[in-house]
C-alpha cells in the first residue's frame, strides 16, 4: 500500500513536535517498597518532523509503548527514546508520562495503615543528549502563621500541593521527593486517621505554621542538601479556606551548569 506519510512535502517547513497525545496505557513503575507497582498512564510522545516529509507514522509510537510498557523507569527512559528516534527516522524524541502513584502510609498515633495518592510525572528528551526529569504532586497541610498570630482561638488552615521537580545524578525513589514536601509542611495527609490521629496531626500543624513562602523554602533546604539532585523546580498552592483564591510561590535552582535546558521553565 501507498505510504503517503512519506510523501515529500513541498511547504519547506519543519514541524518541533508531532506524535500522540492522550494516551491511556498501563505502565509498570519501580517502588521502593514492593519493588514494582502497576499504574496507568496518561503519555505524549513526540518526535520533530524534517521539512521534507509530509507526516509521520502515528502507529509506531504505540508500538513502542506497548513493548515498553513494563519499563518505565529512568533505566529504561533512554532506550524506549532511542527505539522512538530509529523508528520514526528523527533526531529528536519526546516522552512524557503523567501518573497516579500510591504509598501506603501510617497513621501516626492508632497505627492504621491506608493508600494515598501521588500525582506524579516522568519527561524525557533525547537528541543529542538526554535529558530527564521526574514530578510529584505532594497534598500537604498548613496553618497560617499570621493567623495564629492575631486569633485569640486557633488558626485558619488549608490543604496545600507541594509542586517539586527535580534533574538528578543517579537514581532517586519517587517516594523521596513525596517524603521532601511532607516533612516541609506543617502536616502530611493521610487517607485514614482516627480520631487520636486527627488530635495529634491538628496539633502538630497548629505548633508548625506555614506560609507558601515557608513550604518552598523549607523544600528547598532539603532539596539542596540532596547529593543526587542536580536542578530543582519547587512550588506551593495553598488553597486558602477563608479567601477566595489560593497563596502561590515557586523557585528554581540549578546546581550545575545544564547543558540541554530543555525542559527547563
Amino acid at each position: 500500500m501507498e505510504d503517503i506519510q512519506c510523501q515529500k512535502d513541498e511547504r519547506n517547513i519543519s514541524i518541533d513536535r508531532v506524535g500522540v497525545k492522550g494516551l491511556s496505557y498501563p505502565v509498570s513503575l519501580l517502588d521502593r517498597s514492593s519493588g514494582t507497582q502497576n499504574s496507568i498512564g496518561q503519555i505524549e510522545m513526540y518526535v520533530d518532523l524534517p521539512r521534507d516529509f509530509r507526516a509521520t507514522h502515528m502507529s509506531r509510537f504505540i508500538e513502542v509503548m506497548h513493548d515498553y510498557r513494563d519499563e518505565i523507569t529512568f533505566p529504561h527512559m533512554k532506550g524506549l527514546l532511542k527505539t522512538i528516534k530509529r523508528k520514526l527516522a528523527a533526531e529528536r524524541a519526546e516522552m512524557k508520562v503523567d501518573f497516579p502513584y500510591f504509598v501506603e502510609k501510617c497513621a501516626p498515633v492508632s497505627k492504621v495503615r491506608s493508600l494515598m495518592r501521588y500525582d506524579c510525572s516522568f519527561h524525557g528528551i533525547l537528541d543529542t543528549v538526554m535529558d530527564f526529569i521526574i514530578s510529584v504532586k505532594v497534598p500537604v497541610t498548613s496553618l497560617c502563621p499570621c493567623s495564629k498570630a492575631i486569633s485569640k482561638y486557633s488558626a485558619h488552615n488549608q490543604r496545600s500541593i507541594i509542586s517539586i521537580s527535580v534533574r538528578f545524578k543517579k537514581f532517586i525513589w519517587l517516594e523521596e521527593l513525596i517524603e521532601i514536601a511532607e516533612q516541609s509542611s506543617s502536616s502530611d495527609i493521610f487517607t485514614l486517621l482516627k480520631r487520636p490521629d486527627e488530635k495529634f496531626l491538628t496539633e502538630k500543624a497548629y505548633e508548625r505554621p506555614r506560609f507558601a513562602e515557608d513550604l518552598v523554602r523549607e523544600a528547598a533546604l532539603r532539596l539542596d542538601k540532596h547529593k543526587e539532585i542536580l536542578w530543582y523546580t519547587v512550588s506551593s498552592e495553598n488553597i486558602e479556606s477563608i479567601h477566595a483564591h489560593s497563596a502561590y510561590a515557586f523557585l528554581k535552582k540549578d546546581k550545575r551548569v545544564i547543558k540541554n535546558p530543555n525542559l527547563s521553565e
